[in-house]
């Protein structure tokens, strides 16, 4: 015996399906463009694939931390005085250790961040004169031929 709420909703769908409601839908008689085999991760790969996600979200926190400590100069830079640099230290590190605190036994730690140490650099950031962005330069292309495919990887030759 079927329920009733399924039979209902069936029966609205064949009803659809009889009016024509579905008959000029996107893609509607096109194949399907499914994977040769089951991949239960079909779905985040197609949005990753798709650039609908965005990749750096999904790295492990300690790697996020050490990232934006690789980037502190320029969040320093934009920082209007310094007392923010101090905030943005403190909170920094307490981001820190909460990771860690979270993580106890992970091999990879973000470094921690004196607020002081920031207020200083504030200070010379300020100080001194502006740098002029460096010209990017194409690599030479000896080194593009040097790049190994990953599917090569662990092979000779």
């Amino acid at each position: 015996m079927m329920d009733p709420a399924v039979a209902r909703i069936e029966s609205t769908i064949e009803q659809a399906v009889r009016r024509g409601d579905f008959d000029d839908l996107p893609g509607a008689g096109e194949p399907l463009d499914l994977p040769d085999s089951h991949d239960p991760d079909w779905w985040i790969n197609q949005r990753l694939a798709g650039g609908e996600i965005d990749r750096e979200a999904l790295l492990p926190v300690v790697v996020l931390l050490r990232k934006e400590y690789e980037r502190r100069e320029q969040t320093l830079a934009a920082l209007p005085h310094e007392s923010a640099a101090r905030e943005y230290a403190a909170d920094f590190t307490e981001r820190v250790h909460q990771d860690r605190r979270a993580h106890p036994l992970q091999r990879m730690l973000a470094p921690t961040w004196d607020p002081d140490e920031a207020a200083q650099r504030w200070r010379e950031l300020r100080a001194a004169p502006p740098q002029p962005e460096p010209a990017v330069q194409d690599p030479p292309v000896a080194a593009s031929r040097l790049r190994r495919r990953w599917w090569r990887f662990g092979r000779r030759g």
